[in-house]
Protein backbone atom coordinates (compact mmCIF):
# COMPACT_ATOMS: atom_id res chain seq x y z
CA UNK A 1 0.00 0.00 0.00
CA UNK A 2 1.47 3.30 -1.22
CA UNK A 3 1.64 6.09 1.45
CA UNK A 4 -0.12 9.09 0.35
CA UNK A 5 2.31 12.17 -0.10
CA UNK A 6 2.28 14.79 3.20
CA UNK A 7 3.28 18.18 3.91
CA UNK A 8 5.01 19.27 7.08
CA UNK A 9 2.90 22.29 8.24
CA UNK A 10 5.01 24.43 11.28
CA UNK A 11 2.51 26.84 12.28
CA UNK A 12 4.63 29.38 14.92
CA UNK A 13 3.47 32.60 17.42
CA UNK A 14 4.90 34.07 18.80
CA UNK A 15 4.28 31.72 22.05
CA UNK A 16 6.07 29.33 20.16
CA UNK A 17 5.14 26.54 18.08
CA UNK A 18 1.53 25.61 17.62
CA UNK A 19 1.45 22.96 15.38
CA UNK A 20 4.17 20.75 13.78
CA UNK A 21 2.67 17.83 11.93
CA UNK A 22 2.34 15.75 8.69
CA UNK A 23 -0.77 16.75 6.87
CA UNK A 24 -2.00 16.83 2.97
CA UNK A 25 -3.52 20.26 2.65
CA UNK A 26 -3.45 23.98 3.87
CA UNK A 27 -5.29 27.13 2.90
CA UNK A 28 -3.56 30.21 3.53
CA UNK A 29 -4.97 33.91 3.76
CA UNK A 30 -2.65 35.95 1.56
CA UNK A 31 -2.35 39.18 0.50
CA UNK A 32 -3.38 38.27 -2.97
CA UNK A 33 -6.00 36.17 -1.71
CA UNK A 34 -6.35 32.72 -0.36
CA UNK A 35 -3.82 29.50 -1.59
CA UNK A 36 -4.56 25.66 -1.58
CA UNK A 37 -0.88 23.92 -0.79
CA UNK A 38 -0.11 20.44 -1.54
CA UNK A 39 2.96 18.18 -1.40
CA UNK A 40 4.84 19.27 -3.98
CA UNK A 41 4.05 22.48 -4.07
CA UNK A 42 6.33 25.22 -5.77
CA UNK A 43 8.39 27.54 -3.24
CA UNK A 44 7.28 30.28 -2.37
CA UNK A 45 7.67 33.35 0.25
CA UNK A 46 4.32 35.67 0.89
CA UNK A 47 2.68 37.94 3.63
CA UNK A 48 -0.14 36.35 5.45
CA UNK A 49 -2.98 38.53 6.27
CA UNK A 50 -5.04 38.06 9.10
CA UNK A 51 -7.69 35.51 8.39
CA UNK A 52 -8.52 32.09 8.90
CA UNK A 53 -6.04 28.64 7.96
CA UNK A 54 -7.73 25.21 7.38
CA UNK A 55 -6.01 22.45 7.71
CA UNK A 56 -7.04 19.08 6.07
CA UNK A 57 -5.03 16.35 8.00
CA UNK A 58 -5.70 13.61 5.39
CA UNK A 59 -6.19 13.23 1.60
CA UNK A 60 -9.69 11.81 1.86
CA UNK A 61 -10.83 13.91 4.60
CA UNK A 62 -13.71 15.60 4.83
CA UNK A 63 -14.59 19.42 4.35
CA UNK A 64 -16.41 18.64 8.35
CA UNK A 65 -12.72 17.25 9.37
CA UNK A 66 -11.09 20.48 8.50
CA UNK A 67 -9.47 22.31 11.32
CA UNK A 68 -9.14 25.78 11.51
CA UNK A 69 -6.99 28.73 13.11
CA UNK A 70 -7.51 32.26 13.50
CA UNK A 71 -4.14 34.08 12.67
CA UNK A 72 -3.08 37.35 12.84
CA UNK A 73 -0.80 38.50 9.44
CA UNK A 74 3.05 37.34 9.38
CA UNK A 75 4.91 35.33 6.71
CA UNK A 76 4.40 32.29 5.00
CA UNK A 77 7.40 29.95 3.37
CA UNK A 78 6.58 27.06 1.08
CA UNK A 79 8.91 24.86 -0.29
CA UNK A 80 7.97 21.17 -2.29
CA UNK A 81 7.66 19.30 1.79
CA UNK A 82 6.59 22.49 3.75
CA UNK A 83 5.06 24.71 4.89
CA UNK A 84 5.97 26.89 7.91
CA UNK A 85 3.94 29.94 8.74
CA UNK A 86 5.24 32.59 11.17
CA UNK A 87 2.16 34.63 12.84
CA UNK A 88 1.92 36.89 15.89
CA UNK A 89 -0.77 34.72 16.92
CA UNK A 90 -2.81 31.90 16.01
CA UNK A 91 -5.80 30.72 18.06
CA UNK A 92 -7.98 26.62 17.29
CA UNK A 93 -11.26 27.31 16.50
CA UNK A 94 -11.54 24.59 19.76
CA UNK A 95 -10.05 27.15 21.65
CA UNK A 96 -12.31 30.31 20.69
CA UNK A 97 -15.44 31.08 22.93
CA UNK A 98 -17.82 32.53 20.56
CA UNK A 99 -19.74 34.83 23.24
CA UNK A 100 -16.14 36.09 24.46
CA UNK A 101 -14.66 37.26 21.53
CA UNK A 102 -18.51 39.06 20.05
CA UNK A 103 -17.80 40.42 23.76
CA UNK A 104 -14.56 42.05 22.46
CA UNK A 105 -15.77 42.79 19.31
CA UNK A 106 -18.34 45.31 20.15
CA UNK A 107 -15.58 46.84 22.65
CA UNK A 108 -13.06 47.44 19.46
CA UNK A 109 -15.97 48.53 17.87
CA UNK A 110 -16.50 50.93 20.60
CA UNK A 111 -13.22 51.94 20.43
CA UNK A 112 -12.45 52.44 17.12
CA UNK A 113 -15.78 55.42 17.11
CA UNK A 114 -14.07 56.73 20.15
CA UNK A 115 -10.43 57.23 18.67
CA UNK A 116 -9.73 60.65 19.61
CA UNK A 117 -6.63 60.24 17.12
CA UNK A 118 -4.74 57.56 14.24
CA UNK A 119 -2.92 55.87 16.52
CA UNK A 120 -5.98 55.13 18.30
CA UNK A 121 -8.37 54.44 15.38
CA UNK A 122 -5.71 51.94 13.72
CA UNK A 123 -5.45 49.81 17.42
CA UNK A 124 -9.32 49.91 17.69
CA UNK A 125 -8.98 48.59 13.61
CA UNK A 126 -6.82 45.64 14.43
CA UNK A 127 -8.85 44.41 17.18
CA UNK A 128 -11.86 44.65 15.07
CA UNK A 129 -9.69 42.16 12.40
CA UNK A 130 -8.79 39.71 15.22
CA UNK A 131 -12.35 39.73 16.77
CA UNK A 132 -13.96 39.38 13.23
CA UNK A 133 -12.12 36.35 12.39
CA UNK A 134 -12.22 34.93 15.51
CA UNK A 135 -15.66 35.00 15.20
CA UNK A 136 -15.29 33.36 11.21
CA UNK A 137 -13.63 30.49 13.13
CA UNK A 138 -16.01 29.93 15.54
CA UNK A 139 -19.02 29.79 13.39
CA UNK A 140 -17.48 27.58 10.81
CA UNK A 141 -16.54 25.05 14.17
CA UNK A 142 -20.31 25.72 14.73
CA UNK A 143 -21.39 24.61 11.31
CA UNK A 144 -19.24 21.46 10.99
CA UNK A 145 -20.46 20.51 14.57
CA UNK A 146 -23.98 20.80 13.55
CA UNK A 147 -23.24 18.88 9.68
CA UNK A 148 -21.18 16.16 11.75
CA UNK A 149 -24.15 15.44 13.86
CA UNK A 150 -26.80 15.06 11.67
Amino acid sequence: MATQPSLQLQLVTLLGQRMDESVYEVILPTTIGEISVFPGHEPLVSLAKPGVIAVRRQKTDPDTALEYFATSGGIIEIDPERVRVLVDEADHGDDIIEAESQKALERALKMRDNAADQVELEKASQLIDRHQTRLKVAGLRRHQTKTRFK
